[in-house]
C-alpha cells in the first residue's frame, strides 16, 4: 500500500492546499491568542475583587476550550472542518466583544464571560494540525502537521506588536486590544471558504467499526502520547500565563512584557520548521523526551535569577520544550488512531490536554500572587510546581520505551 492510499482520500495536492491555508489561519487569526493571553492577566488583575484571582480570566478560556473540544470535534465529524472552523471564529469575535463590554463597565464578570467564548475559538485552532492531516499522505502527516505549526510565526510578531499599538490607544487600557480581536476573527470565514475540506460523505455500505474507547485507551502510546501533550501543555500555560505578571512586577514595562511573550510565541513555532523531519528521523517519543528536558531547563533558569535577560531566556526555552513535547505526542496519537476513530480520539485527547492546562492556569494566578508574599517568591513557586508533572510524564515516556524490551524478555522465558 503506497502512502497516497494509506489515507482514504489522501492526496498530496489536496494537503498541500489545506495547509496554505491553515498556515494562514494560524498566522493571522492565531494572532489573537498571543494578544490575550499578554494582556488578561493585567486587564484581570485591575478588575478582580481578589489579587489572587487575576489569571481567572486565562483560565476560564481554558475552560470553554476544554469544554467545546470534543462537541467541537463532534460537529466538524458530521459537518466538515471549514463549517466547524468558521463557527469558532464567530464564537471569538462575540468572546472579545463581551470582554470588550467588560472592560468598558468594569464588570469582571461579564470579562469572565468573554473568556469562556474564546476558549471555543482556542479549541478550534488546537484542531488547525489534524485538519493538516485529513487528506494528507501518511508520510507527509508530521511535516503537514509542523507547517501549520510554523505558522504562528506570524503570529508571534504580529499579536504582540498589536498589543503595543493598541494596549493604551483609548482611555480604557486594553479595549483597543480586545476591539482588533474582534477584527481578527471576522476575517476567519474569508480564510476558511479555501478550505478543501469538505463534510465526510454519507457511508453507502458497511462502515470500518470503531474499537471501544477503552480498546483504543489500552494502547500505551496512546495513554502516553495524551500524557505527555497535557504535560507539555500545561506546564508551559502554568509558565507563560504568570510571566507577565512576573515581568511588570519586576519594575519591567508592559511593552518588555510583549516582547518576552513575542520571544516565546517565537521559540514556540520556529522550531516548527523542523520538528517534523527529526520525528521522521529519530522519532517521536525521542522528541517528546528532548521537549520535556527542555522544560526542565527552563524552570532552572528561571529559578536562577530575575533580570530581563532570565525571563527572556526562560520563555525561549519554554517555547521550544512545548514545540517538541506537544507536537511529538500529537504525532504519536495521529499513529496510533485509525481513520473512523479519528474525531472522537482526537476530542478526546485535547479534553485530557486542555482539562490539565485549565488546571494550570488556575494555579498560576495563585501560586504567583498569593504565595509567598512576593513577587519573586510567587515566581519561584510558579516555576517549582513543574517538578512533578515533569516526573510524570517522563516516568510515562521511560516505561514506553523499556515496554518492547520487557515483553521480549517475557518472550523467552
Amino acid at each position: 500500500m503506497t502512502s497516497e492510499t494509506a489515507v482514504p482520500g489522501a492526496s498530496l495536492s489536496r494537503a498541500r492546499r489545506n495547509v496554505a491555508v491553515l498556515v494562514l489561519a494560524q498566522a493571522v487569526l492565531g494572532a489573537q491568542m498571543p494578544m490575550i493571553f499578554t494582556v488578561g492577566g493585567l486587564a484581570g488583575q485591575g478588575l478582580a475583587p481578589n489579587p489572587c484571582l487575576a489569571t481567572l480570566p486565562l483560565s476560564v478560556i481554558i475552560l470553554g476550550n476544554a469544554l467545546a473540544s470534543t462537541r467541537l470535534s463532534g460537529f466538524m465529524a458530521t459537518h466538515g472542518r471549514r463549517a466547524g472552523f468558521a463557527l469558532a471564529t464567530g464564537a471569538g469575535a462575540l468572546g472579545a466583544a463581551l470582554a470588550a463590554l467588560g472592560l468598558w463597565s468594569g464588570s469582571f464578570w461579564l470579562f469572565l464571560a468573554g473568556g469562556l467564548f474564546t476558549g471555543i475559538y482556542m479549541s478550534a485552532q488546537g484542531f488547525y494540525r489534524f485538519a493538516a492531516t485529513d487528506a494528507a499522505p501518511r508520510d507527509y502527516q508530521p511535516r503537514a502537521i509542523s507547517y501549520v505549526m510554523a505558522g504562528g510565526l506570524v503570529a508571534a510578531v504580529l499579536g504582540p506588536q498589536l498589543v503595543k499599538l493598541t494596549a493604551e490607544a483609548m482611555v480604557i487600557p486594553f479595549l483597543a486590544t480586545y476591539l482588533a480581536a474582534i477584527a481578527l476573527n471576522l476575517l476567519g470565514p474569508l480564510l476558511f471558504w479555501w478550505l478543501d475540506a469538505p463534510a465526510p460523505p454519507a457511508a453507502t455500505g458497511p462502515a470500518p467499526a470503531a474499537r471501544p474507547l477503552r480498546e483504543i485507551l489500552a494502547q500505551p502510546e496512546v495513554r502516553v502520547a495524551m500524557i505527555c501533550g497535557m504535560v507539555s501543555y500545561a506546564l508551559m500555560n502554568l509558565v507563560m500565563t504568570s510571566t507577565p505578571l512576573a515581568v511588570v512586577g519586576c519594575g519591567f514595562s508592559r511593552a518588555d512584557a510583549a516582547d518576552v511573550v513575542s520571544s516565546h510565541v517565537l521559540a514556540m513555532y520556529v522550531p516548527s520548521f523542523f520538528t517534523g523531519a527529526l520525528i521522521q528521523r529519530f522519532g517521536a517519543r525521542a522528541i517528546v523526551g528532548t521537549g520535556l528536558s527542555i522544560l526542565a531547563v527552563a524552570g532552572l533558569v528561571a529559578l536562577s535569577g530575575i533580570e530581563l535577560g532570565h525571563f527572556f531566556a526562560t520563555l525561549v526555552l519554554l517555547g521550544l520544550g512545548w514545540n517538541f513535547g506537544f507536537i511529538g505526542a500529537t504525532a504519536m496519537l495521529t499513529r496510533a488512531q485509525r481513520p473512523e476513530e479519528r474525531a472522537r480520539l482526537q476530542g478526546l485527547n485535547d479534553r485530557v490536554v486542555f482539562g490539565g492546562v485549565f488546571l494550570a492556569s488556575l494555579s498560576s494566578g495563585g501560586l504567583m500572587n498569593c504565595a509567598g508574599g512576593s513577587v519573586v517568591a510567587g515566581w519561584h513557586a510558579v516555576n517549582l510546581a513543574m517538578i512533578p508533572f515533569l516526573a510524570l510524564a517522563g516516568a510515562a515516556l521511560i516505561w514506553l520505551w523499556l515496554r518492547p524490551a520487557a515483553e521480549g524478555a517475557a518472550r523467552t522465558r
